[in-house]
């Protein structure tokens, strides 16, 4: 397997850069989640960070490489997205499909 140094921004891994495991395609995951035990012997609190680009090249604007950043307000709940998947919540102002 192979892996790239990738730094992290925000929260308690704020300025550490960590190997990260990269896929077939070689773009980490687009979420890193770090279980932090609880000294009570609780259950663990979850660090969630989303993959965001370093940067991007001038004349082409490819992504020149990866980060990851905090995020505190993580919505999916460490489930993952399907295409297929009915989404959550009706958007506003959007009927229902189920309404008939």
């Amino acid at each position: 397997m192979k892996s790239q140094d990738t730094p992290f921004e925000g929260g308690p891994m704020d300025g550490r850069v960590l190997p990260v495991l990269v896929g077939p395609t070689g773009h980490p995951p687009k979420t890193y989640r770090i279980p932090v035990p609880d000294p009570e012997g609780e259950e663990p609190t979850v660090l969630v960070y989303r993959r965001v680009p370093r940067g991007h090249s001038r004349r082409l604007g490819l992504v020149q490489g990866w980060k990851y950043q905090y995020d505190p307000e993580d919505a999916s709940g460490g489930k993952p997205r399907w295409p297929w998947s009915r989404p959550g919540a009706t958007p506003p102002g959007r009927a229902d499909d189920t309404d008939g």
